[in-house]
């Protein structure tokens, strides 16, 4: 099944002409991640966050190679914590911004920004500082809205080993291009929250029961998004007390992203970035074992923009 047939199963889902759920069936190949040892990874170091993203994207043919004209895509932040953007609980903002004005500027229709918020949604998205960030491009194009609670859809995930159906964010699973942009930081189940982790942002339901097996779970959600890039946020990472954080003690800044059509090589290097390895963290090695990335970074290409 290609991903335009999902997709025609989604429209007919979403009009009620289907009763089952959408199953998507779509092989490792297709799924945003390289699968041998041409991964490339691109890492940049400076302290002007939003000069930082076309930095990143250079060497990975910049954000054309990834965003074509006409895309609808999803720049999916890390905005679930009612905290300020110097706490590195959320993306930060500027990242966000530069990654949307990129994205237009590549010939997107329409760039969605939003996150299923464990704390109050509104608070959310004003003081992480996000929202504005996004409203300050100008550009209507470019949207950062609450959740609308129609668009919540289930979906069957046919690879799924331990999640074989979940509610899903209908912008999520339709769009063009998924781009992925978490931070960095602590987790206190998981160890890190990273690119898979960032995956719960866009699921509903009881996010609470894919705890049991996280990091199969959170691996499992990842092969329905159709995610094509994911920068990483390092520009200030969590060390300890996340997800939530709040003491400023605890945030190491480190002026860094971190770049990847790779999505298992860009978490295998943010982890290392906290002195641990990627076979660590349960989602990296999931998602390694099921053919959606590279892990061992010695097959990485890296390279320092």
């Amino acid at each position: 099944m290609q991903r335009r047939d999902f997709l025609k199963q989604v429209a007919a889902w979403s009009a009620g002409a289907a009763l089952s759920a959408p199953i998507f069936r779509l092989g490792p190949a297709a799924l945003g991640g390289t699968l041998d040892s041409s991964s490339i990874l691109s890492v940049a170091k400076g302290q002007d966050y939003e000069a930082l993203v076309g930095m990143v994207l250079k060497p990975l043919g910049g954000m054309g190679a990834f965003v074509k004209k006409g895309d609808k895509v999803v720049v999916k932040p890390n905005m679930g914590w009612d905290r300020k953007p110097e706490l590195a609980a959320n993306t930060h903002p500027l990242v966000i911004k530069a990654t949307v004005r990129a994205a237009l500027d590549a010939g997107a229709s329409q760039v969605l920004v939003f996150d299923h918020c464990c704390n109050d949604a509104r608070a959310c998205y004003a003081h992480s500082g996000i929202q504005e960030a996004v409203r300050s491009i100008g550009d209507q194009r470019a949207t950062c809205e609450l959740l609308d609670n129609r668009k919540w859809m289930p979906v069957q995930i046919a690879r799924g080993k331990k999640v074989k159906q979940w509610t899903l964010y209908k912008d999520a699973v339709e769009a063009d291009c998924y781009i992925n942009v978490p931070i960095a930081k602590h987790h206190g189940l998981a160890k890190l929250t990273l690119g898979m982790k960032n995956a719960m942002g866009v699921m509903g339901g009881n996010r609470g029961q894919i705890h049991q097996s996280i990091g199969q779970s959170l691996a499992d959600i990842n092969t329905v998004l159709p995610i094509k890039l994911t920068i990483i946020d390092a520009t200030r990472i969590l060390l300890r007390g996340g997800p939530t954080g709040g003491n400023p003690a605890d945030v190491k800044v480190l002026d860094t992203l971190i770049a990847s059509a790779d999505p298992v090589a860009a978490d295998a290097y943010a982890t290392t970035l906290f002195g641990m390895e990627p076979r660590q963290i349960s989602s990296t090695v999931a998602a390694f074992e099921m053919g959606m990335g590279q892990m061992d970074l010695s097959k990485v290409k890296i390279v320092s923009a």
